[in-house]
C-alpha cells in the first residue's frame, strides 16, 4: 500500500497518452506485512528473506507433527511432503486471512497451530472427513444415491447445507471484491461448524442408515468445498495429517 499513489498516478498518465486500459487499471494493493518484533526495514538489516520463511514454516510443521505422533507408521516422503503442504499452507493462509487492504503482523508459532483460524487447522479437518470415508469404503458403504426415506435434519446439519449452498456467492464476491479473505474465511466458518457436528452426531455408528449416509454425503460435501476453496488460495490439502 505504500505504492498507491504511485499507481494512482500512473493510471491518470496511461489515460492522458491514450491508452484505453488507464482508466481501468486496478492495483492490487496490499497492506504492509510485519513481524511480531516488528517493521522490516532493509536498511536495519531486519528483512526476513521468503525462502527462508518458508523453510522454516515446513521445518516447524514437521516438528509438531513429530511432537504429535502424527507421522507414526508412514514413510520418510509421505512425511515430508505432509510437512510441505502443512508448512506452506500455515503461511499461505495466515497472510490470505487478512483483507488485503490491512497491515498485519505475521506471527510463524500462531500460524502453525492445529487449534483456532489457522491453515494446518482447515487441513486437518479435511484429513478427517477423509478419514471418515475412508471406513466408510472398507465397510462397503457407498457414499451415493439418493436417501429412501424423509430424515429429520438437526439445526447444526441444517445449518451446513445452508453454508454449503452459500460457496458460489462468496468466491463470486471474493472475485468482484479482489479479497481472498471473504473465502479464507469462509472455509473458517464452514469447518468450524463441521467440527461441532462431527464432535455432537455420530456418523459411522449411527443406526438409522438413511441419516448416517446423509451424513456421510455431506463430510463429504464439505470436504470438496475445503479443496476447493483453499485450492482458489492456492493451498494444498492432505488426504491423512
Amino acid at each position: 500500500n505504500e505504492q498507491n499513489y504511485h499507481f494512482q498516478v500512473l493510471s491518470i498518465l496511461l489515460d492522458k497518452l491514450g491508452f484505453d486500459f488507464g482508466k481501468g487499471l486496478v492495483h492490487f494493493s496490499y497492506g504492509m506485512v510485519e513481524l511480531p518484533e516488528g517493521k522490516m526495514k532493509s536498511r536495519e538489516g531486519t528483512v526476513v528473506d521468503a525462502d527462508d520463511l518458508v523453510i522454516d514454516m515446513i521445518s516447524t510443521a514437521k516438528e509438531t507433527s513429530q511432537e504429535r505422533g502424527k507421522l507414526e507408521g508412514i514413510t520418510d516422503d509421505e512425511a515430508n511432503n505432509i510437512a510441505r503442504i502443512v508448512g506452506l499452507g500455515a503461511l499461505k493462509y495466515f497472510i490470505l486471512k487478512v483483507d488485503p487492504k490491512k497491515n498485519m503482523t505475521f506471527n510463524p508459532k500462531e500460524s502453525i497451530d492445529l487449534n483456532g483460524n489457522t491453515g494446518p487447522f482447515i487441513q486437518y479437518t479435511y484429513a478427517r472427513t477423509q478419514s471418515v470415508l475412508r471406513k466408510a469404503a472398507e465397510q462397503g458403504i457407498a457414499v451415493s444415491g439418493d436417501l429412501s426415506t424423509h430424515i429429520n435434519l438437526s439445526v447444526k446439519e441444517e445449518g451446513l447445507v445452508q453454508m454449503i449452498a452459500d460457496y458460489p456467492v462468496i468466491v463470486k464476491q471474493a472475485g468482484d471484491e479482489y479479497n481472498p479473505a471473504l473465502i479464507a474465511n469462509y472455509v473458517y466458518e464452514l469447518v468450524k461448524e463441521y467440527n461441532q457436528f462431527y464432535h455432537d452426531h455420530q456418523i459411522l455408528k449411527e443406526e438409522n442408515k438413511d441419516l448416517k449416509l446423509f451424513r456421510l454425503i455431506l463430510s463429504d460435501e464439505v470436504a470438496k468445498i475445503i479443496k476447493s476453496g483453499m485450492s482458489l488460495l492456492g493451498i494444498e490439502v492432505p488426504e491423512r495429517m
